[in-house]
């Protein structure tokens, strides 16, 4: 299935509930990933360019104008389908978010994500089972949050400023 894209009406509702289907954000993870966030100023580098090419599955034409941010490396993009993403204490409201892998992935390897709210020892472990794919990330607090992600066998870094 495909997406059409008219404006930021970019997804009809059954393409993002398909996107959406089956995701949870709100589990703890056995293994941690072991990358360490990205220090310095947060830096949520969102552009709305063209998806590269890698990250265009499901997409009717180049992405361009869907939200998105690339991990330091970019071996990950999260493509954001609220923008900004919101935080929430509310375990059910996430941000949905699709994750999407430049590098091979294991079948079955989920997407774990350690984030540390800036300025703060709060650090929260989410987990994308089946690895990058469609998600939705529920943070209770806004701010800067700093992601340490880990998938097959990969590490990146990457910064959200949640509102």
């Amino acid at each position: 299935m495909t997406m059409r894209r008219t404006g930021w009406a970019a997804l009809s509702a059954t393409s993002l509930l398909l996107a959406t289907a089956g995701c949870t954000s709100d589990s703890s993870a056995a293994t941690a990933p072991t990358a360490s966030p990205i220090p310095g100023p947060c830096r949520s580098e969102i552009t709305r360019d063209a998806l590269p090419v890698w990250a265009r599955a499901g997409f009717s034409d180049d992405g361009s104008g869907v939200p998105h941010v690339f991990s330091e490396h970019g071996d990950l993009l999260a493509v954001l389908f609220r923008y900004p993403p919101a935080s929430s204490a509310d375990p059910q409201d996430g941000t949905k978010i699709l994750w999407v892998s430049r590098l091979p992935q294991e079948p079955m390897q989920p997407l774990v994500i350690e984030a540390t709210l800036d300025g703060t020892t709060t650090t929260l472990t989410r987990e994308v089972p089946g690895g990058p794919g469609p998600s939705s990330i529920q943070l209770p607090t806004a701010g800067c949050w700093r992601l340490a992600l880990s998938w097959s066998g990969h590490q990146d870094r990457m910064m959200l400023q949640f509102s």
